[in-house]
Parts: structure tokens; C-alpha cells; sequence
């Protein structure tokens, strides 16, 4: 079996079980008094003198004296018994559940630190691929690989699987129910597209009634449509899917702007849509593939803040101020609904002069494409939000992945991909770990 690895390590802590003692009463009394005889009090006269207390009087307040003794052990060891109950059962049933592997992920602490679900390596299951795209009515042609003519397809059978921790298993009929009236959204470009078309192809798995799962408004998937919406109407649910490349507002042109100023990316606005994302159970944001010159400066789009144009300012620089234009939107949503997640830069692996070679494998190093300073920001902003964000960060584990791009294996085979991804394949992926931050306890 082979297997890629990324550099870092973790150490382990096994999750420690609860031991409960049964607490011993070491009196040997018998008790043959009833208890009420306890609580009476018959009087005894002394007339000659200072009033004492009877030998049956003395008795009686021993005996009572013990009797609070054994309750206040007994209610000591129901306390025990229901603490180890609160701490051990909900843990061994929740086991059982389809997604047990949260479970396991929480556990696996080291430092009082969450394991790293993203520290890990490609492995070999053969229980992949997840679903058959030629079955899927929302996959785009472009993204099926195999029926675009790919003869080998080493490149659907690889898992990631983490080194200290577990990914859960993808159990559809789980998912299915977990998602019941709900609505998941994905914001941002097209690799957030291919995200979405995966998770619709991956819970089309689990129904037999494929009708009862629809664009809502009768829309072929496309790649420049604004909005798409798939509803599995048998759980009551959407994956919806909005196109904002930037995640921020494009700008009028000023009539007084310089020649090669053609557009502008309004930095401090969020994309106007964003209302549409607003009442959504699950958020999944991502932004990067965009934030090149190709398509800003060489087409004549520069910054804009308020009514300033920044025309020096540089592509990095303009990315975080827009990521802080998103995370102060952030504030305006309902955190008791609503669940976040921002998904990081996912590298492409373009060799020079932009020409493209899909290998048969995954590579055996990253070659630098492990470290995005897209993936460093979007981590340095979410740390310092008020709101919980999980960050799905890809970059590193995707960076292996130069056998599962498109290539020459799309609707257009002479325009090579090496951005885009094959479907099923990586995002796949990707989606496995989705499912696992939107289920599991705790969001750190």
C-alpha cells in the first residue's frame, strides 16, 4: 500500500475510561428499632436535681446519628454513579451512532489539543469511489473524467486518512437524516461548485426515488449561472451553491479613473448576494483561485476602499482586507442557527509556461504547493473572530492530489486543466471532512 505523508506530527493520548468504586460501609451495627422510634422523644423527670437524659434517650440520638451517617453515604454514591452514567453512556451509545468517528476525533487529544484531522496521508481503500458520476444528473460532463476518455483510474481509490485521528466512514442514509430541513450553502468560485456537485453525487447514493432530487428552478448546471439550488425533497432539505469569486463587491468604473483602470474590486463591501447566505444552517465559504494578475490587473481591475482607488496596492494585501470585510459581515448572523466554515486555498499544479501533466499517482512531495499565504491569512483572521469558524483546511493534503486533476479529460480537451478537479476524486474528500465538522460536539 502506498501512502503520502505530510511532515508535521502529533502525539496521542488514549481517552481514559471513568472507574467507578463502590464505597464500603464498614459498621457492623444491626438495627432493630423501627425508624420512626428515632424521631420520638419520651420524657423522663428527674426531681432531684438537674434534668439528664435517659439511657433509652442517649440510644435514640445514636441511633439517628447513624442513620444520617448511611444516608449521606448512600446519596454519595448515587452522586458517583450518576456522574460516571453523564460521562461513560452518552460517550458508549453516541459510539454506535453512524458518525462515531467525531467521536473519535474529540478523543484523540494530545496537550489538550484537538487532534489534527489534516495531518495524515493518502492511502489505498478499495471501497472508492463513493458514488458512479455517469449516475449523477448534476455532475458536470466537464468534471467526469472517466467518460471523458481517463483509461486509468488509480486516482479514485485513494483515502485520507490521518495519523492520530479518524475520519468518519461516509454513511449516506446517516447523513441523509442528520440533514433533515436543513439548508447547507457553499459561497465562492467554481472549486466551490465542484464541492457542492460532489456532495449532491454522494447523498444521490442513498435514495431510491433519484426524481425526488431537483434544481429548484429547473436549471442546467452550468459554469457562469449566479445561483444554484438542489433540493432532496424527500428530507426536506438544499445544497445550495452561489458564485461569488471574490466574496466582495465589484465595482463601477470611475469616470476619472486612469485608462487600464477597466473594473474595480470594491474591498470593503460584501458581495450584495450575501442576504441570500444569511438564514443558511450551514455556511461554506472560499475564495483564492481569482486573486491572480491574470484576472485582476491584466484586465484592467484594481482595488477600491470606500471611494478610494488603490492602485499600488498588491493582490495580498487587497485578499486580507476583503477577508475582514467578510469576517465583520459575520456579525450580523444568527450563531445560534447558523454553523460556519471556511474552507482554505486548494493548490493546482501547473508546471511551467502552464502546461499540465496529470500523473497516474499522487506525487511523493508537495513541492512548496503545501504552504499558501491565502491558507495563512484565512487562518489568521478566523483566530481572531468573535464568531466560531472551522477552518477545512485543505491545502496541504490536497497538495499531493497532482493525480486527480481534470487534465485533458474534460468537455474541452484541448484547454488542459490542471485547477479543477475530476469528479468523484479529491472533493470527495473534502466533503468526508465537511461532514465531520458540521456534525461533530463542539466547533473549535
Amino acid at each position: 500500500m502506498s501512502s503520502f505523508t505530510k511532515s508535521t506530527s502529533f502525539n496521542r493520548r488514549a481517552l481514559s475510561s471513568l472507574a467507578i468504586e463502590s464505597p464500603r460501609n464498614s459498621s457492623s451495627t444491626v438495627f432493630t428499632s423501627p425508624i420512626g422510634s428515632a424521631f420520638a422523644s419520651p420524657r423522663t423527670q428527674n426531681f432531684g436535681g438537674s434534668p439528664r437524659p435517659s439511657t433509652n434517650r442517649l440510644k435514640e440520638i445514636s441511633y439517628l446519628f447513624q442513620v444520617l451517617i448511611i444516608a449521606g453515604t448512600i446519596v454519595s454514591f448515587l452522586v458517583i454513579i450518576a456522574g460516571g452514567y453523564l460521562y461513560v453512556v452518552p460517550s458508549l451509545g453516541q459510539t454506535f451512532l453512524g458518525y462515531n468517528g467525531a467521536l473519535l476525533l474529540n478523543s484523540s487529544v494530545t496537550e489538550n489539543k484537538e487532534c489534527d484531522i489534516f495531518d495524515g496521508n493518502w492511502v489505498v481503500d478499495e471501497k472508492y469511489p463513493l458514488y458512479n458520476a455517469s449516475e449523477c444528473p448534476f455532475l458536470e460532463k466537464g468534471f467526469n473524467c472517466l467518460a471523458n476518455g481517463r483509461e486509468h483510474d488509480e486516482y479514485l481509490k485513494w483515502r485520507w486518512k490521518p495519523k492520530h485521528c479518524t475520519v468518519p466512514r461516509f454513511e449516506v442514509r446517516d447523513v441523509l437524516e442528520r440533514l433533515r430541513g436543513k439548508r447547507i450553502v457553499f459561497v465562492g468560485d467554481s472549486m466551490s461548485r465542484t464541492q457542492w456537485e460532489s456532495l449532491i453525487c454522494m447523498l444521490m447514493t442513498g435514495l431510491e426515488d433519484k426524481g425526488s432530487v431537483y434544481e429548484v428552478n429547473g436549471n442546467i448546471i452550468t459554469k457562469r449561472i449566479r445561483f444554484l439550488g438542489v433540493r432532496f425533497d424527500t428530507f426536506n432539505f438544499t445544497v445550495e451553491f452561489y458564485r461569488s469569486v471574490f466574496l466582495v463587491q465589484p465595482g463601477k468604473l470611475r469616470w476619472h479613473a486612469p485608462k487600464r483602470v477597466k473594473s474595480t474590486l470594491k474591498l470593503d463591501v460584501l458581495d450584495v448576494i450575501n442576504h441570500e447566505w444569511s438564514s443558511a444552517d450551514f455556511l461554506i465559504f472560499n475564495t483564492g483561485q481569482w486573486w491572480v494578475p491574470g484576472k485582476l490587473f491584466e484586465i484592467g481591475c484594481y482595488f477600491q476602499v470606500g471611494n478610494s482607488l488603490r492602485l499600488g496596492m498588491s493582490i495580498p494585501a487587497a485578499y486580507r482586507v476583503a477577508l475582514e470585510t467578510w469576517a465583520s459581515w459575520m456579525n450580523t448572523i444568527d450563531r445560534n442557527k447558523t454553523r460556519v466554515l471556511f474552507r482554505t486555498f486548494e493548490p493546482s499544479h501547473w508546471s511551467d509556461h502552464r502546461s499540465c501533466n496529470v500523473t497516474k499517482y499522487p506525487a511523493p512531495d508537495t513541492k512548496g504547493r503545501d504552504r499558501s499565504i491565502f491558507t495563512e491569512m484565512i487562518k489568521e483572521v478566523v483566530k481572531n473572530m468573535t464568531i466560531p469558524v472551522s477552518v477545512l483546511d485543505v491545502t496541504s493534503m490536497s497538495a499531493f492530489r497532482r493525480d486527480g486533476h481534470v487534465g485533458l479529460w474534460s468537455d474541452n480537451p484541448l484547454v488542459p486543466d490542471c485547477s479543477h478537479w475530476c469528479l468523484p476524486g479529491v472533493p470527495d474528500i473534502w466533503n468526508e471532512i465537511l461532514l465531520f465538522f458540521l456534525f461533530r460536539q463542539q466547533v473549535q
